[in-house]
């Protein structure tokens, strides 16, 4: 659905790159968190997305379609194949609710007998029908947002960008929305969202992509947490998708990621002390003397009685 493979930018005047090399690949109907510190290049990549800035080197496709191949005349046709949600809201602020979502459909050419069917579907799904009427001065800021995330979806997208949803929202009206993405994401819409907000990542348990310093040092694809302080992952992914793993490197859930080999130590072998030998006990040493080499023979008399 949407793949980047080793892209970077540079932007002029910077001495590091906002993104370096980076791969990412989000399968259809998944729901993505993109963190990072200020600077980590979170906007960098969502305006990659959005064709609001080209590549230095490396391809993006998203959708299906090769980005390399839209000119700027097709731009604006493109992008009415996303849903894009901002923490600005960018509401109209001189139409109402309804009106605002009705432009949406207008500009992709939708008949109006179609919009009047669309769109208090879509202000149902949202929980702002009863306030059709109202102008965007007259909500609170987290039914502005949910104005801006109908006018995203109405068109039905099979991509929804929110960046920083809730960046300017209380805990509770933070909740609202991301149950609310949610629902959008169990409807069949890839959602990608872009957060500073630890609470919100570590409660839902999606997956969770970490840049830093313009690279991926972190791919949770299950059950992620919100952490920044991680090594850079070196890998790379092919045109369809597949990760390839590097010489040296083990598959994190999703990506791969690099390893650092300690060296195991061996055991230190003491050899078993040798059992001391058993003292031999000395034999007395006989003096030598002349009797002793040779003992004396007694002489016997020799007489007639001996010889016979």
């Amino acid at each position: 659905m949407i793949l980047l493979d080793s892209v970077t930018k540079k932007y002029p005047g910077d001495e590091e790159p906002a993104l370096d090399n980076v791969s990412l690949h989000i399968e259809p109907n998944e729901f993505v968190f993109l963190v990072g510190k200020s600077g980590a290049g979170k906007s960098t990549l969502i305006k990659m997305l959005t064709k609001e800035e080209i590549p230095d080197s490396g391809k993006i496709v998203v959708g299906g379609i090769d980005l390399d191949y839209v000119k700027k005349r097709h731009i604006p046709g493109y992008r009415r194949r996303l849903g894009v949600v901002f923490q600005d809201f960018k509401l109209l602020p001189r139409r109402t609710v309804y009106e605002n979502v009705a432009f949406a459909l207008e500009i992709i050419g939708m008949s109006s007998k179609d919009i009047r069917k669309t769109v208090p579907k879509v202000l149902e799904l949202v929980d702002l029908l009863p306030q059709a009427n109202k102008f965007p001065g007259q909500l609170s800021g987290g039914q502005q947002q949910r104005v801006s995330i109908a006018r995203s979806v109405a068109r039905q997208p099979k991509i929804l960008i929110a960046d920083e949803p809730t960046a300017n929202l209380d805990k509770l009206t933070t909740n609202e929305i991301i149950d609310l993405l949610k629902k959008i994401n169990d409807f069949g819409t890839t959602i990608l969202v872009t957060t500073h907000n630890e609470s919100i990542v570590n409660n839902l348990g999606k997956r969770v992509v970490t840049l830093k310093k313009g690279k991926i040092v972190d791919d949770q694809k299950n059950h992620g947490i919100y952490k920044l302080d991680e090594r850079p992952l070196d890998v790379s992914v092919s045109m369809t998708g597949r990760i390839i793993q590097a010489p040296g490197h083990a598959l994190n859930p999703q990506m791969a990621r690099k390893i650092v080999a300690k060296p195991v130590a061996k055991p230190v072998v003491t050899p078993a002390p040798k059992p001391a030998p058993k003292p031999v006990a000395k034999k007395p040493v006989t003096p030598v003397t002349k009797n002793t080499v040779r003992p004396a023979v007694r002489k016997r008399k020799v007489t007639k009685s001996n010889v016979i």
